[in-house]
Formats: structure tokens, C-alpha cells, sequence
């Protein structure tokens, strides 16, 4: 059976969000209502356009930094790259003043998460490499694990499917490790189980 296959029965639909205030920050990702799904062969998030959108209007000028990372997460995955570039920058320097280390290294993440999405696949994965190492030295469990599945998705992109694996499978424990919940574990679980059925495929192939 085929990555589609084996992954179709794993894909769940989570409550739109439209309404509220910036929720505090956390490592995970800001818009988790709002994605609806991955896809099977590309990893990437499914999104309910309309809903970020007006997430995106209801956050209008807000400068703090969790409404700074939470419309990263937005217009990165609304296509809207340049803009998620130069505000991963502001949240950046927001961090690097104001915020613990964890949260620098948070926003580190989430602007190797735009690099990714621009193909800038080798830079980000470099950024994202800095992120395992520093957060694994200071055992910070949540920062661990989004910076190992973001890494994953990248070497996923790259072709390098058993370094994804190893990326994701870390990036599970990791998060279970932490005390995340059953919907963040979910997208690390998915990918999982996609790139273990790519490298079956092609284990197969003669």
C-alpha cells in the first residue's frame, strides 16, 4: 500500500478557530485549529484559508511576540512568504531581548519553518540542527521536538528519508516525553508513518 494509503486513515479534522486573543506561548505551532489535515506525500500542513485570514485580521498591528509567532505560522502557510520572513526577523530580535532562551530558540525554529517553505532547504536545515543541539543540552523536551520534526520535514524534502525518520520518531518521544497532548502528537505520528512507507516502497523496488 502506498503512502496515501497507509496514512489516509490517520488524517482527523480539528475546530476551526476565527475568534480570541493570542494564546500564550508555547513550542508548538501557533495555528494548530486552523490546520485541517497534512498531506500524504508532501507533509505539508492542510489549512482552512478562510479562517487564517481572519486570524491574520483580528491580530491586525499586535506586536507581542506570541502574536508575532503566531502570524508566522500564518503567512507561512498562507503563501504569504515574504512577509512570514520579515516578521520571523522582528519576532527574532523580540526574543532575543525580551524572552527566555527556550523562546529564542523557539523563534529560531519557526524562521528555519519559512527558509523551508522558500526551498532554502540547506540553510534551514543547518538553523534547525543548532536548535536540536542547543535544546538537547538543556533538556528542553517541547523545543526538542518541534525543532527534530521541522528538521525531519526538511530532510524529507531533501531525499534523506531514514534522517527524516530518525527526526520524527525523536520528535515523538520527545513530545510524549514533554506531556503533549494526543493533537500534538499527532503530525509527528503522521510523518512517521508516511516516511516509513516511502522507505518500504523503495526497499521493494528492484
Amino acid at each position: 500500500m502506498g503512502a496515501a494509503g497507509i496514512v489516509a486513515g490517520l488524517f482527523w479534522t480539528r475546530p476551526v478557530f476565527t475568534r480570541g486573543t493570542p494564546r500564550p506561548p508555547s513550542f508548538q505551532d501557533y495555528t494548530l485549529p486552523i490546520i485541517i489535515g497534512y498531506d500524504a506525500v508532501t507533509l505539508r500542513e492542510k489549512v482552512d484559508l478562510r479562517a487564517a485570514g481572519l486570524r491574520l485580521d483580528e491580530l491586525g498591528e499586535l506586536r507581542s511576540l506570541s502574536a508575532l509567532n503566531e502570524k508566522i505560522a500564518l503567512l507561512r502557510l498562507t503563501g504569504r512568504l515574504d512577509e512570514a520572513w520579515d516578521t520571523a526577523n522582528t519576532a527574532l530580535r523580540q526574543a532575543r531581548f525580551t524572552g527566555s532562551r527556550e523562546e529564542l530558540a523557539a523563534s529560531r525554529i519557526r524562521r528555519a519553518q519559512v527558509q523551508q517553505f522558500q526551498g532554502k532547504l540547506d540553510e534551514a536545515a543547518a538553523e534547525l540542527t543548532h536548535c536540536v543541539l542547543e535544546s538537547e543540552t538543556h533538556e528542553w523536551a517541547g523545543v526538542a521536538a518541534f525543532a527534530r520534526e521541522n528538521r525531519g520535514k526538511v530532510y524529507f524534502e531533501q531525499g534523506d528519508l531514514e534522517a527524516a525518520l530518525a527526526d520524527f520518531t525523536a520528535a515523538v518521544f520527545l513530545r510524549e516525553k514533554a506531556g503533549a497532548s494526543s493533537e500534538h502528537l499527532e503530525s509527528a505520528l503522521i510523518a512517521v508513518a508516511v516516511v516509513e512507507s516511502f522507505i518500504a516502497e523503495q526497499r521493494q523496488t528492484p
